[in-house]
């Protein structure tokens, strides 16, 4: 089994424990699911989500062990709480959420994410809904792309790489994309790809990352039980930024403006945060894993 990102201090802030259920809204291939069983057994149950049938397809293979402790659908984490209600559950112990691409679908090029190889231009983690990277590419005007790069990929060449892409239309493979934007940055010294922040702003834009994870987060406080735990994993400070903000708003009694004598709004605390700053990867797990040096783990608990 390939180890996910922040394993050992995912196990450690959730505590799994025997009869109580949990979620893993982003399960993946189950590297997390795996681990949670096996803390929680003999009798934790798990729901396993996700949008991606190849990765269900082995996560399953990663369960079998734990048969009948767990269920795995096809469906956004966004329905957290129908799934819930399938199952007749009023609330849960924990919730993880493993944001952004997983290393299953960078690495499999037929869905082009990466600019590594020459794939079609997909990028959609549910193979069967919604548009493509190449409708959006090939489909919006100029100022709607440089708007997608600049906001989403804080792309300070947004608007040099619009113009590119509505230039060099049609733009059909990842291969192409990568190469326009290469040729739009030009030759200017940076420690990434010049196509990276592109790819991803496509990425969070079709797949309306940045809405979804707005819409889970208060979908999980009201599914976790008094003292159950949230969990998020992010990969870029658009996400962790949203998921801090939620997490300092519901923490707090009141979210008046500062200087307003006194509270109106009847907000009531409904979170206790447990990592004041962010959970980074170990450098050793840096080294054995380059992919997770951008990942940061935020767990708060209900109150």
């Amino acid at each position: 089994m390939h180890k996910p990102v922040l394993y050992q201090e995912v196990l450690t802030f959730l505590q799994p424990q025997s009869g109580q259920r949990y979620i893993d809204c982003t399960v993946g291939t189950g590297g997390h699911a795996w681990g949670i069983l096996s803390a929680s057994y003999p009798n934790g149950f798990l729901l396993g989500m996700d949008v991606d049938p190849t990765a269900l397809d082995i996560a399953r293979e990663t369960l079998r062990g734990f048969e009948g402790r767990f269920k795995l659908v096809r469906a956004s984490y966004t329905t957290l709480l129908d799934q819930m209600n399938r199952l007749g559950w009023d609330s849960v112990s924990g919730i993880l959420l493993d944001l952004g691409v997983s290393s299953l679908q960078l690495d499999i090029p037929e869905k082009g994410f990466s600019f590594r190889a020459d794939a079609p231009l997909d990028m959609r983690f549910d193979p069967d809904y919604g548009l493509t990277a190449a409708d959006f590419v090939n489909q919006l005007d100029e100022e709607a792309l440089a708007e997608i790069l600049f906001h989403y990929g804080e792309e300070r060449y947004a608007r040099q790489i619009a113009q590119a892409l509505i230039l060099s239309r049609p733009i059909l493979t990842t291969g192409q994309l990568a190469e326009v934007v290469s040729k739009a940055v030009g030759q200017r010294k940076q420690a990434i790809h010049p196509a990276t922040r592109t790819f991803q702003a496509l990425r969070i834009a079709v797949n309306r990352e940045l809405e979804a994870i707005e819409e889970v987060l208060p979908k999980a406080v009201e599914a976790l039980a008094p003292k159950g735990r949230v969990a998020v994993i992010a990969f870029h400070s658009l996400e962790d930024r949203l998921v801090k903000q939620f997490f300092r708003k519901e923490s707090r009694d009141c979210i008046c403006p500062p200087k307003q004598p006194v509270c109106t709004c009847g907000h009531h605390a409904s979170l206790r945060v447990i990592t004041p700053k962010p959970v980074k990867p170990s450098k050793d797990e840096i080294q054995s894993n380059p992919r997770s040096r951008s990942a940061r783990l935020r767990v708060a608990e209900k109150l």
